[in-house]
């Protein structure tokens, strides 16, 4: 018989879309896991419920996938504790029902909230529990605080210490470091899972596991692999790194008109060599011309910041660089925090305390796509490249430079193996305002098309590819029996020798692939 509580559940939540079987089965799995029946109503939405549409809504930060044919979980859990996280899986598995998780909702793809099959959504963004020990240099930081919240708790305890992650404050932690995350530190400490020294993790049994209790091939994976892949993360322990009292950043923008070809060429062999406290992201688009109406050109924009002060910054890039023309006026010297207000694009008079604003139900229309250059692009090649892009009207590109300490940590040392070799990583970005079938349709033909034009340009064997910039174009496993087979074609893109490691890693934590989406690890095929 299900207890009163449990009627009286259904009747405030239940989804009529929903099978109101597997509705109950799991809400009374819930509430007898967690021992916790009063709380189990505060923990799960479904979709008659007049709260789901916000509490889905608030972490979709992809526009294309907020709308009402997009398909939409059965019931969503809230946990607040660990315990509650435990439960949703068991009680998932138990009822054989897709699992999904999402931290923060900037997965591009929209693969944490999004499935063709009937699923629960795990929503982490409760779990947010930050602790700074500035003694050990280190903190351990909930998988669905935000970046922004982990900034502004370390700035609280210290003026000398961060944390090279990335630059969008909204970002969500546990996917952040599931997937590898970087930051404009990368050329100086390295990617962010590098600094990560202990992780909580409940496993496809529910269970609660940390580095010593999973062991080192899955405490490897969940670094850069994929965690989704392989359990629910519940928190990382992260080392700090030192930041000096002050930093200096600049903004530069040139156009084609301004001999802005050669400071792309120049920039391809300065960024990714010179002094790894300097980081120069690029970003290149098609805009209108300043002095040709009616006609498109290129502009080039170097955004970057420098661990150091700014007259050693301008002493050095007027010798490595002298082509951009810095000069004193182009660059401001902020404190570490002041520094991340800057990157957010933020005045300078706001305060540090916008960083705890996590700004939900925000969202543009986007898609992405990345790439690696190991070769610098020649002149001509650049100039073909600007030809395209112009012709095609909106999708611009970012380059990340490299080198520095990624050049100095093996490819096998994480599930990134995105490391040596590479000159810098190529986003394809392009962003827009209204809904729309034809719209969406003409921006994802712009962005392939550049993708394909970029084909000489760039890695081969295979043309890799950042997981966090994630992108369905490059493979989809669909779960089935060539699951292993589909895995391969984007999994060697995205890890390259690091994929089969992953496979065997999953066969042993996951051998029943509870946890999957579209581009998850498989398994192993099992032998006949």
């Amino acid at each position: 018989m299900i207890p009163l509580f449990i009627l009286l559940l259904l009747q405030i939540s239940a989804s009529p879309a929903a099978s109101g079987s597997v509705d109950a089965t799991f809400l009374q799995c819930l509430s007898k896991q967690t021992n916790q029946p009063a709380q189990v109503s505060k923990l799960v939405y479904a979709q008659s419920n007049p709260s789901y549409s916000s509490v889905l809504r608030a972490y979709i930060r992809n526009a294309r996938f907020n709308t009402s044919s997009t398909p939409k979980p059965v019931l969503i859990v809230t946990p607040t504790d660990e315990t509650q996280v435990q439960a949703a899986v068991i009680c998932a598995k138990n009822i054989g029902i897709q699992l999904k998780i999402r931290s923060g909702g900037h997965d591009y793809e929209g693969v944490s909230y999004i499935s063709n099959v009937p699923f629960i959504m795990l929503d982490m963004s409760n779990l947010r529990t930050i602790n700074v020990n500035i003694q050990e240099q280190s903190a351990w930081v909930s998988a669905g605080a935000t970046l922004g919240e982990l900034y502004y708790r370390i700035w609280e305890k210290s003026k000398v210490h961060g944390f090279p992650g990335g630059v969008c404050p909204t970002v969500g932690v546990g996917g952040h470091l599931g997937g590898g995350g970087y930051g404009n530190m990368l050329r100086k400490h390295g990617l962010t899972v590098d600094h990560v020294l202990d992780a909580k993790i409940v496993d496809a049994n529910g269970k609660i596991l940390d580095k010593n209790s999973m062991g080192e091939d899955l405490f490897w994976a969940i670094r850069g692999g994929g965690a989704a892949s392989f359990g629910v993360v519940i928190a990382y322990k992260i080392a700090l790194v030192p930041v000096p009292e002050k930093v200096t950043v600049f903004r530069v923008e040139k156009y084609l008109e301004e001999n802005a070809t050669d400071i792309v060429y120049k920039w391809q062999h300065v960024a990714p060599t010179v002094d790894e406290n300097l980081f120069m992201r690029m970003l290149v688009q098609p805009v209108s011309s300043k002095t040709k109406k009616g006609e498109k050109t290129i502009r080039i924009t170097i955004i970057a910041q420098f661990l150091g002060k700014a007259d050693e910054l301008i002493t050095l890039l007027n010798k490595e660089f002298p082509e951009l023309g810095l000069k004193k006026g182009d660059v401001l010297e902020k404190d570490w925090i002041g520094s991340v207000l800057w990157w957010g694009i933020k005045d300078n008079n706001t305060t540090p305390n916008w960083l705890l604003d996590r700004h939900p139900d925000t969202a543009d229309f986007t898609r992405r796509k990345s790439d690696y250059v190991q070769q610098p692009i020649s002149k001509d090649g650049l100039e073909f490249i600007w030809k395209r892009m112009i012709k095609l009207g909106k999708t611009g590109l970012v380059f990340n430079p490299y080198g520095g300490k990624m050049s100095q940590i093996p490819a096998s040392a994480t599930p990134f193996p995105h490391r040596a070799g590479n000159l810098f990583k190529i986003q394809y970005s392009v962003n827009w305002e209204e809904p729309g079938y034809e719209l969406d349709k003409n921006y994802t033909t712009q962005i392939r098309k550049l993708h394909h034009y970029l084909t000489p340009f760039v890695s081969k064997n295979p043309r890799s590819a950042y997981l966090n910039y994630r992108d369905l174009d490059i493979g989809i496993n669909h779960q089935g029996k060539k699951s292993y087979a589909e895995g391969q074609v984007f999994g060697a893109k995205y890890f390259n020798a690091n994929f089969d490691r992953l496979v065997k890693v999953k066969t042993a934590v996951d051998p029943d692939n509870f946890f999957r989406n579209q581009q998850s690890i498989p398994t192993l095929p099992k032998k006949a």
